[in-house]
């Protein structure tokens, strides 16, 4: 690509980083002028695709309306965009799930929901095995620590500060 051509698109973005990965359902706010009139329209849907890098990216929206599947493709860098929020994040394995349009109902064109990180809490690990009992004591911070017996003659002689 053309170093000039490279340039000016550099000079054409709008948002540095994309607020969504594909499997999220998003509702983008998209700007209708209609005469003289400006109006907010709102398509929520699950992002399938997404294409192009820099300001040439663009994503595809799906959504199921009255039984019927709506595709909508838009410019990640348009000005005609005014928000773009994630509703739920989802959890998928495809680049590109294209396998959603023979999907015809809401329900099976569900996507599980991505777990987030809960802080917190002590975490067991999720093996066949029951927890053991080294699972299942809660972490002490470090100042709670207990002593510790030293390993050698030269620390045990030493005088503690």
């Amino acid at each position: 690509m053309n170093a000039i051509v490279r340039e000016f698109e550099k000079s054409q973005i709008l948002r540095k980083e994309v607020p969504f990965k594909i499997g999220d359902t998003v509702r983008v706010q998209v700007r209708i002028k209609e005469g003289e009139k400006e109006r907010l329209q709102v398509f929520e849907g699950l992002v399938t695709a997404m294409k192009g890098t820099l300001a040439q990216m663009h994503f595809t929206v799906r959504k199921i309306s009255y039984g019927v599947g709506v595709e909508k493709t838009f410019l990640l860098q348009s000005p005609l965009l005014k928000e773009i929020k994630v509703v739920r994040s989802g959890k998928v394995r495809r680049a590109k799930l294209y396998f959603l349009r023979a999907k015809l109902s809401k329900k099976d064109t569900r996507i599980e929901e991505k777990k987030k990180n809960v802080k917190g809490g002590s975490a067991v690990p999720m093996t066949g095995a029951a927890p053991t009992a080294e699972d299942l004591t809660p972490q002490l911070a470090p100042e709670e620590k207990p002593e510790t017996k030293p390993e050698t003659k030269a620390e045990a002689e030493a005088p503690k500060a």
